[in-house]
């Protein structure tokens, strides 16, 4: 078991970041595996987070039960699927530090793509089955190796400009897929343990009260502001995996 007083301390403030994310603020939670990662490796992280997101998964799949995009889950799933195995199958060569690093610039890029879309209408993205196929895997391959999916399933999604409670439900359920998919992966790299899974259960209630206050924001905030706040959010998220990668590949 770890005993650091600190990583606790971090832990608590990566799985608030969880919950307000998983309430509907996606792109926070983003941030939760690099904090984690100062004091234990990735993939240990992601293991020990399974017990709180899964929890999570729980009350926003109940929440958002009716509102979700069964066509975006239909081309989006498979691809996710193909991600998740090349995941598996990579993860003992990739160093999480070029994972961070690639979803940041691929994230910043899509965000300032849309701003300038919104002038250019050239350079506006669109969405089609094939996107939904692509970026399905890249998500289930970046949640696997670094816990941030959520940054290539909005690109596909957020162009579609959805109504704000199916844009949610639909990330919701591709989350709560993605982490039971991630279940034997883990188990297979060897980071389903005893002690992994009773740290992520003393994160638990942590988790549960900030998702609990996720979905209250997200139902009082309006859904043009809404949609603002997820671009810059996932613009600031960008930014700061990349300086987080970018500092740590200098220092290695």
């Amino acid at each position: 078991m770890i005993t650091d007083p600190l990583f606790y301390a971090v832990s608590i403030v990566a799985v608030i970041l969880l919950g307000l994310s998983k309430g509907g603020f996606f792109g926070l939670g983003v941030i939760a595996l690099p904090l984690m990662s100062l004091f234990v490796p990735p993939l240990q992280a992601a293991a020990i987070l399974i017990p709180t997101v899964m929890a999570q998964d729980t009350l926003t799949v109940w929440t958002y039960r009716r509102d979700w995009s069964a066509w975006n889950l239909k081309v989006m799933l498979p691809g996710m699927a193909i991600g998740i195995f090349i995941g598996t199958l990579l993860a003992a060569a990739l160093q999480p530090v070029h994972i961070r690093l690639a979803i940041g610039l691929i994230a910043a890029a899509f965000v300032l793509r849309h701003w300038l879309g919104q002038r250019f209408e050239r350079l506006a993205s669109r969405s089609n089955a094939a996107t939904g196929v692509a970026f399905g895997a890249l998500g289930g391959f970046t949640t696997l190796l670094a816990n941030a999916g959520g940054p290539a399933w909005q690109m596909h999604l957020l162009p579609q400009k959805l109504e704000k409670f199916t844009y949610a439900g639909t990330l919701t359920m591709l989350f709560a897929v993605s982490n039971v998919m991630k279940l034997p992966a883990y188990g297979a790299l060897g980071q389903i343990t005893a002690d992994n899974l009773t740290i992520g259960l003393v994160l638990l209630p942590a988790a549960l009260l900030a998702n609990y206050a996720g979905l209250w924001l997200v139902r009082r905030t309006p859904a043009e502001l809404f949609f603002r706040i997820a671009y810059v959010l996932m613009l600031l998220i960008a930014i700061e995996l990349i300086r987080g990668a970018v500092v740590e590949m200098a220092r290695g």
